[in-house]
């Protein structure tokens, strides 16, 4: 169970961290704490699976990302775990997700993938295609980016 320590802590990390020379130092005086204790309480949401890393966010249309491709494949049950996993440890692929399938749609698993252009995506995808041996999919190209923010859990 977090404490109002911890959820204060996740607050800070939820914000751009400061690009000076001691980060977590500047936090923990922020907070009030010790830097040791910052880093450990850190370190096991890490290891109890509450925080899953702490990274860049890059904005990808101003890095030359211009082409965004939502990757819908309609996967065999049997075969969705083996083609997530693969999918999930490519590169290419930001974002991999199961959903159920309805009945006017039944696609049930999505990727993300970014690339320079259109054609780069669809060669990424063609790769995957051939690689788990489904044919079955549809490319959902981003027209417009109306928000881009990490999720907000402690406000």
């Amino acid at each position: 169970m977090l404490d109002s320590l911890d959820k204060c802590i996740i607050k800070k990390l939820q914000e751009d961290i400061p690009i000076v020379e001691e980060p977590y130092g500047l936090l923990a005086a922020e907070l009030g704490i010790e830097e040791d204790e910052l880093i450990t309480r850190i370190k096991s949401y890490h290891e109890s699976g509450i925080l899953k890393r702490i990274a860049a966010v890059i904005y990808h249309r101003q890095a030359g990302f211009k082409a965004n491709a939502m990757v819908v494949w309609k996967v065999p049950e049997a075969s969705v775990e083996e083609a997530g996993n693969y999918m999930g440890s490519l590169s290419e692929v930001s974002h991999c997700y199961e959903r159920k399938i309805c009945e006017n749609w039944e696609y049930n698993l999505f990727t993300m993938i970014h690339g320079k252009d259109k054609e780069q995506c669809e060669n990424i995808i063609e790769n995957i295609s051939n690689k788990i041996g489904i044919k079955d999919y549809k490319i959902l190209y981003s027209t417009r980016e109306f928000k881009k923010s990490s999720m907000k859990y402690f406000k």
